[in-house]
């Protein structure tokens, strides 16, 4: 009988390694460094220039056709 104290120690240690090693692996898959910036994936999820303009009017503002960037900085800096 002794010797189910081993297996199950054993057991307990090999899921503890386990664990140890998912963990680590999907550390390092979540935190290596990427080329993707955020303006680069932006494009993906844009609407479209057209419903960018009527948002805008719902909300009071409107937008000009010479801001193609996605820069939020305002442009007229006169108060």
């Amino acid at each position: 009988m002794w010797w189910l104290y081993i297996i199950v120690a054993a057991v307990l240690l090999f899921g503890i390694y386990a664990f140890l090693v998912l963990a680590g692996f999907e550390t390092r898959t979540l935190s290596r460094r990427t080329s993707r910036t955020a303006e680069s994936m932006y494009s993906s999820y844009a609407d479209s220039p057209r419903k960018q303009r009527r948002h805008a009017g719902q909300q009071g503002g409107e937008q000009t056709a010479h801001e193609d960037t996605h820069s939020r900085a305002p442009r007229d800096t006169k108060p």
